[in-house]
């Protein structure tokens, strides 16, 4: 992992025991997560520390849990999922997320890739996940505050596109954005969704679609 993480700032040690964790770790298995260094970041971040102290006994538990501002935090084994997915992408230097919510996936990207770019359209989400990191030791992510939809063309190109909300439609206007051997890893959809990826090849982009899922919509502009 490139960085380590300042977990005892945090607070709330007893969630982080070795115990809790490789309950996690067990289930992500168990769930088809077979990659050794995911497997290894989903134990090290502490999901307690990303949302309310008064659901942090459900923490560890394969749910989607509220944030605020009609916002969630993804569930363990599709911040996995989507994880792993880019670990199969040709390089790991850039990252681009978008979504950055409350800095959990981001923090989980932070220790597998060199740079991870995160937009997030929400003023309070951005500010408190800025301060979290920042607090967690997390020194490689670059955060912004902006509209996402159309993705980051002036840090381009990325090795990795995540996007953590649903489109309604394919997100065209990203495929650009990636390097060669590059994924834009994404669920679309409005009442019925699905996790796709497309990959960067020599000879174009390919589609794979995965499996179904359930995420917040994707919203242009900034609150």
């Amino acid at each position: 992992m490139a960085i380590r993480l300042n977990i005892a700032a945090l607070g709330g040690v007893g969630m982080t025991s070795a115990r809790t964790r490789a309950r996690l770790v067990e289930r992500l298995k168990a769930q088809g997560i077979a990659h050794s260094a995911v497997l290894a970041a989903m134990a090290e971040v502490p999901r307690h520390g990303f949302i309310d102290e008064a659901l942090a006994h459900k923490a560890y538990d394969d749910l989607s849990l509220p944030i605020g501002f009609g916002q969630t935090i993804s569930q363990p084994y599709i911040v996995a999922r989507m994880t792993e997915l880019a670990m199969g992408a040709a390089q790991h230097e850039k990252v681009l997320e978008i979504g950055t919510g409350c800095g959990y996936q981001t923090t989980v990207l932070a220790l597998l890739f060199k740079t991870v770019y995160s937009i997030e359209r929400i003023g309070g989400l951005h500010k408190a996940a800025r301060e979290r990191l920042s607090v967690l030791g997390v020194h490689n992510a670059r955060l912004r505050h902006a509209d996402g939809s159309k993705g980051l063309p002036d840090a381009a190109p990325f090795d990795v596109i995540i996007i953590t909300a649903a489109a309604p439609i394919l997100p065209e206007d990203m495929l650009p954005q990636l390097n060669l051997g590059g994924r834009l890893i994404f669920p679309v959809g409005e009442a019925e969704q699905e996790l796709r990826q497309i990959e960067r090849t020599c000879e174009g982009f390919v589609e794979t679609r995965l499996e179904k899922v359930n995420f917040v919509p994707l919203l242009p502009g900034t609150v």
